[in-house]
C-alpha cells in the first residue's frame, strides 16, 4: 500500500511532466532549431529531414537574394503570380526556418484557395486593395479588406485566399515559420492530380455530375 508521502511525490512528478509538456510541445510547431551559424543548403545534394546538407564553401553571395522584386506576369486565369524565397530559391535560409514570397494580382485577380502544411502565414498590402480570407475547421470564414500597411494572420494549415477588389494591381509581401512551407492548391489538388482522383469520388464530394468534374479536370490538367 503506498503512503502519503509517496501518493504526493507520485502527484509532483506528473504535474512536472504535464508542466514540461508545455514547453516541448510548442517547439514542434515549426521548423527545428538550427545547431549552428548558418547551413547554406547545397541544393544539388539529397535533403535530411531538416533541409538540406550544408555547404562546404560559402560567400556573402549566399546571404542575399533579389528574386522577390516585381513586376510579375499575371496574364495567366487566375491573374496572380507568386515569386517565393524559400530554401529552393534562397538556399541560405536552410534550416533557419523562415521564407517569404512575393504575391502580385491583377484586378480581379485570385490566389486560389490554398493551404501551406508546415507554416503560419503573415503578410502586407504593399499595393492596392485586397480581400484577404481563411477558413477555420468549422468552415468559420474570417475575412477584410485590406489596403496597403495593413497585415493579416493565417493560421498554420488553415485554407484561405487573397482577391484583388481595387482597380489596379495589387501586391502582398507574405513570410512564413518555415524555410519550405509547401503549398496545397485546392483547385489544382483536386482537379489536376497525377494520377487523376476517380470521377466518381469528386462527383459525389461536389454532388455534381460527371459532365462537370470532365470539365474542370480539362482546366487543371497537367
Amino acid at each position: 500500500m503506498m503512503t502519503t508521502l509517496q501518493i504526493s511525490s507520485s502527484s509532483l512528478f506528473i504535474s512536472f511532466l504535464l508542466t514540461l509538456s508545455l514547453f516541448v510541445i510548442p517547439s514542434l510547431s515549426s521548423d527545428s532549431d538550427p545547431l549552428q551559424d548558418f547551413c547554406v543548403g547545397d541544393l544539388k545534394a539529397s535533403p535530411s529531414i531538416n533541409g538540406f546538407p550544408c555547404k562546404s564553401a560559402v560567400s556573402a553571395s549566399d546571404f542575399f537574394y533579389s528574386g522577390l522584386g516585381g513586376p510579375l506576369d499575371t496574364s495567366n486565369p487566375n491573374g496572380a503570380n507568386v515569386a517565393p524565397a524559400n530554401v529552393l530559391t534562397f538556399p541560405g535560409l536552410n534550416t533557419l526556418g523562415i521564407s517569404m514570397n512575393n504575391v502580385e494580382l491583377a484586378p480581379g485577380g485570385v490566389n486560389s484557395p490554398h493551404l501551406h502544411p508546415r507554416a503560419t502565414e503573415v503578410g502586407t498590402v504593399i499595393e492596392g486593395s485586397v480581400f484577404v480570407g481563411f477558413l477555420t475547421t468549422n468552415n468559420t470564414l474570417f475575412s477584410k479588406v485590406l489596403n496597403a500597411g495593413e497585415a493579416f494572420v493565417i493560421p498554420r494549415g488553415l485554407v484561405h485566399f487573397q482577391w484583388n477588389v481595387g482597380q489596379v494591381k495589387a501586391r502582398l509581401i507574405t513570410a512564413f515559420n518555415s524555410q519550405l512551407p509547401g503549398a496545397v492548391i485546392l483547385p489544382n489538388t483536386l482537379f489536376g492530380s497525377n494520377p487523376e482522383i476517380p470521377n466518381a469520388v469528386l462527383t459525389r464530394a461536389f454532388r455534381t455530375d460527371d459532365t462537370t468534374v470532365h470539365n474542370l479536370k480539362s482546366k487543371f490538367a497537367g
